[in-house]
């Protein structure tokens, strides 16, 4: 299946990459603020079932919580801190739900990864009803491109919202990708930069993807790898690497 991408070639990483405490509004303000048109940002659900913002599986390393935080539910994730740990500039910083984050895109006029993040065990649930909300948020934008690490979340959001592109997270390389992204009809494939070369770049290609990397914060890699023909670079350096950086 051939499927449209509308997606620029620079995609700022959880909102404001390192100008901004990730995965937060204010982040995405300030990738807005430098004419960046696509961010990407990580999704899960709480243990009541609201889908809020959060990189990591607990809140120790970029809020003023601990401990699993689909384990709490949502009233007492929204008391949180999640600006403070970068700065004191964005100590007042809340967990975004994924709804305001929608309207913060079409505010902005920005296009949207949504990375689903899926606590250990909810692969399916959170596959499901990240995908089921997306598709009604951003009813009148750019359709979010849908991507995941989890296998498992990725198909559950396929069977859930089969409209909406999709894109296979690896890390590392799997002989096997291909296979898995056909069977998740894939619009695209999301690798670890490291692992590619320009041999790799041109099979992927052949097989129909289209390819996302990350985190790329050198100018000099990214205008390699899209010289390669890599079609969008998920940079942290959203400073240098801009939105008309090719």
């Amino acid at each position: 299946m051939t499927h449209t991408w509308p997606y620029p070639p620079i995609v700022a990483h959880r909102g404001g990459g390192k100008l901004a405490p990730e995965n937060t509004l204010a982040a995405i303000d300030i990738g807005a603020q430098l004419g960046h048109r696509m961010i990407e940002f990580d999704a899960k659900l709480s243990q009541d079932g609201e889908i809020f913002l959060l990189h990591d599986d607990t809140l120790d390393r970029t809020s003023n919580g601990w401990g699993m935080a689909g384990e709490l539910p949502w009233e007492k994730l929204a008391q949180l801190d999640a600006g403070g740990w970068f700065s004191h500039a964005f100590s007042d910083e809340r967990l975004p739900l994924l709804a305001e984050v929608a309207a913060r895109c079409q505010q902005h006029q920005m296009m949207a990864n949504i990375e689903i993040k899926p606590t250990p065990g909810l692969e399916v649930e959170t596959g499901r009803l990240v995908a089921q909300a997306a598709r009604v948020m951003w009813e009148n934008q750019t359709q979010p491109l849908l991507s995941s690490f989890s296998y498992r979340a990725l198909e559950a959001a396929q069977q859930a919202a089969p409209e909406l592109p999709r894109g296979l997270l690896l890390d590392s390389w799997d002989e096997n990708w291909q296979a898995m992204t056909q069977a998740l009809d894939c619009a695209s494939i999301h690798l670890n930069h490291k692992l590619l070369d320009q041999a790799r770049v041109a099979l992927l290609k052949q097989a129909g993807l289209r390819i996302l990397v990350y985190t790329v914060n050198k100018p000099e890699r990214a205008r390699e790898l899209l010289q390669w023909g890599v079609d969008a670079i998920c940079t942290d350096r959203i400073d240098i690497i801009g939105p008309d950086f090719c």
